[in-house]
């Protein structure tokens, strides 16, 4: 579930990472899996399009962030490797530019399609951006692969940022830790007030 309130702020924090966004515009259950486009042959029909381009297009409506990476040259092993390090909530997929275009368009990530050159594998994250970044830099340290498989940019609120961007917003606290960390000042509180209350005059 997408949730505004909480990203947008942190948004804001990276902003003063990264400087002006590259491009903003406006809009009109997921595992970690990988899809080869059209190595099964699936993708590469008129029905196995369509339903790859739905298929995207749901990803993007429960999606907080997306980013990319160069697709190809991994091993089926690294891929794997890299799939179970992922967070259940995050989807990572390989797509074809047409039909990445095909689904962003109209939607709050059609930014991303200045991405749309060469071969793309997307990463769709519903909720826990910071644990995917960090899983996913973590990966290309061990795989020697930080050269060949940087992170080239991401779409965050219809905010196209670069890669220094999508790094910087995946160092702030994810939503579970902002509201941890909410509700311990909530309950913190009442015993601040309780010491107050029985301090001598």
């Amino acid at each position: 579930m997408k949730t505004p309130a909480l990203i947008l702020p942190m948004v804001a924090s990276a902003a003063s990472f990264t400087g002006t966004p590259l491009v903003s515009r406006s809009a009109s259950s997921s595992h970690t899996n990988l899809y080869m486009g059209g190595a099964r042959g699936g993708a590469t029909t008129l029905e196995g399009k369509t339903k790859t381009a739905e298929k995207v297009k749901g990803l993007l409506e429960t999606s907080e962030m997306i980013f990319t990476i160069p697709g190809g040259s991994m091993t089926v092993t690294e891929t794997q490797t890299l799939r179970k390090a992922l967070p259940e909530s995050t989807t990572m997929m390989t797509v074809k530019n047409k039909l990445m275009s095909r689904a962003i368009e109209g939607s709050e990530y059609e930014a991303a399609a200045s991405m749309l050159k060469g071969p793309n594998t997307w990463f769709f994250i519903e909720d826990d951006i910071s644990g995917t970044i960090k899983a996913y830099k973590s990966f290309t340290k061990d795989a020697a692969k930080k050269e060949s498989h940087p992170i080239q940019g991401g779409v965050v609120e219809g905010v196209e940022y670069d890669a220094a961007g999508i790094e910087a917003i995946g160092k702030l606290p994810s939503k579970l830790e902002l509201i941890a960390q909410i509700a311990g000042s909530i309950q913190a509180v009442p015993t601040k007030v309780g010491r107050v209350i029985k301090a001598p005059n």
